[in-house]
C-alpha cells in the first residue's frame, strides 16, 4: 500500500515538472495579470520598486523627463487622468490641473506643483 502511494506522489510530482504549459481541457491555462502591469512598464524605473509610490513621488519623477515636452504631459497624465471643466478656476491643489483643457496650462500647473513638492528621503 506504501508503495503505491509513493508511485502516485512521484508521478504527480514528474507531471508537474514537465515543460509544457497547464492545460484546461484543449486550451492553455491564462495567467492574469494585475490592472496596473501595463502601466507599470510605462513608467519611469523609480517606479517599478514594488511598493506603491505616493502621488507626489511619481509627480517629482514626471519632472526626469525633458520640460516642456508631450511626453512629460503624459507622465503627468498618467498619474492623474485629465477630465477637462469648460472655464476651470485657478488650481487650488495637483488634483486640479487635470482639469485645464490646453496642454499648456496642464503642463505648467502640474509643474509649479511638481517643483513645489519637498524631495523626500530615498531609502
Amino acid at each position: 500500500m506504501i508503495l503505491a502511494v509513493a508511485a502516485v506522489l512521484y508521478s504527480a510530482s514528474a507531471f508537474a515538472q514537465t515543460e509544457k504549459p497547464p492545460m484546461v481541457g484543449d486550451k492553455p491555462l491564462v495567467q492574469v495579470r494585475p490592472k496596473g502591469a501595463k502601466e507599470a512598464a510605462a513608467k519611469p524605473a523609480a517606479a517599478a520598486k514594488g511598493k506603491p509610490q505616493s502621488i507626489a513621488v511619481r509627480l517629482q519623477a514626471c519632472l526626469e523627463i525633458d520640460d516642456g515636452t508631450k511626453d512629460r504631459l503624459n507622465c503627468y497624465d498618467a498619474v492623474i487622468p485629465p477630465a477637462p471643466k469648460p472655464k476651470p478656476a485657478k488650481a487650488k491643489g495637483y488634483a486640479d490641473c487635470r482639469f485645464f483643457k490646453e496642454e499648456d496650462e496642464r503642463l505648467a500647473c502640474f509643474n509649479g506643483f511638481a517643483e513645489s513638492i519637498p524631495k523626500l528621503p530615498k531609502n
